[in-house]
């Protein structure tokens, strides 16, 4: 493939600068190529077999993980905390978990949160979705408005004021629980993590997702979701830096979401049939057309950082 690792006559810096998102890298300040060649051959020997390995490592990952390093050295608070927003499918779960196997390598120590942690229990959502009959957008987790928003705030400012010895829980949701439906664990399991900390990555499908005029959706069963965008904004405030991940095309995310859930069962685990999937999908699409790819407006240019897939999961512009 042009611009393959194996070519003689590009170097391994080369084709880390040919990624669509070096451009915008760069605008944070200079490369630390050392720390750079550190990071590719722990990511390298970790994920062995992994399919275009060298362009999901130095076109997605360290880009990634680079930008997050530059916030860090121009930001006085510790830890740095990380917003990202990521299609459902798009592996961002994934990314995070080699971004934290990067930090201590660097000499670094770091945490990460999904939002889908802070879901309301199952039964405040069963009772959320009795209050809006009818409205598909409510009848399971997912969408805005199905958040435990007071929970995710006193977790994020745990997180961002940690202190060296100190020691929190992090809530924990179990997916599985109420026959796939879900639940919040028992206190009992929830994570536990000590501080100090130099970096936090909390990521989350519709993290960063705010309010538009109503005339704006496309059902006006969004409406209460639409509304519930403003309250999201307290832990908006908690943020240093904001990661946007984008699909090139919204309908990838179905066939994403349904290859995982294929891999999984592969794998002997318990899934969804396809058809269930699909349905289960299918109700989050109008939400990446009214409020998915962009950074709460709060955070300024360079405190952004914005990449495009395409539907192979391949980086193929960055922009905002």
């Amino acid at each position: 493939m042009p611009g393959s690792l194996t070519s003689p006559a590009t170097t391994l810096h080369d084709f880390a600068a040919a990624s669509p998102a070096f451009a915008a890298l760069v605008r944070q300040g200079p490369i630390d190529w050392k720390a750079w060649d550190i990071a590719t051959d722990h990511l390298t020997q970790k994920m062995t077999g992994t399919p275009h390995l060298e362009r999901r490592i130095h076109h997605w990952y360290l880009p990634v993980l680079f930008f997050c390093l530059a916030r860090l050295h121009c930001t006085i608070s510790r830890p740095l905390m990380v917003g990202i927003q990521a299609p459902q499918g798009a592996g961002k779960t994934t990314m995070v978990t080699h971004l934290l196997s990067l930090l201590p390598i660097l000499g670094l120590r770091g945490a990460a949160v999904s939002i889908d942690d802070f879901y309301l229990t199952h039964e405040e959502q069963v009772r959320l979705a009795a209050k809006h009959p009818g409205n598909p957008y409510l009848e399971h987790r997912g969408y805005p408005g199905t958040h435990d928003i007071l929970l995710g705030e006193k977790t994020l400012t745990a997180l961002s004021t940690i202190s060296p010895g100190k020691t929190i829980f992090v809530p924990l949701y179990d997916k599985s629980a109420h026959g796939g439906r879900g639940d919040r664990a028992p206190m009992a399991e929830w994570r536990s993590v000590t501080g100090p900390l130099d970096m936090v990555l909390v990521e989350g499908w519709m993290l960063g997702f705010e309010k538009k005029p109503d005339t704006h959706l496309t059902d006006p069963r969004l409406i209460s979701s639409n509304h519930a965008l403003a309250a999201y904004d307290r832990w908006h405030a908690l943020l240093h830096a904001f990661i946007v991940i984008r699909a090139t095309d919204p309908s990838f995310v179905l066939r994403w979401r349904v290859e995982a859930e294929e891999e999984m069962k592969a794998r002997g685990r318990p899934g969804l049939s396809r058809e269930a999937i699909e349905d289960y999908v299918r109700r989050f699409l109008p939400a990446y057309d009214i409020w998915a790819g962009q950074a709460p407006a709060r955070f300024f240019r360079n405190e952004t950082f914005f990449m495009n897939l395409d539907e192979h999961r391949q980086p193929v512009n960055v922009g905002n």
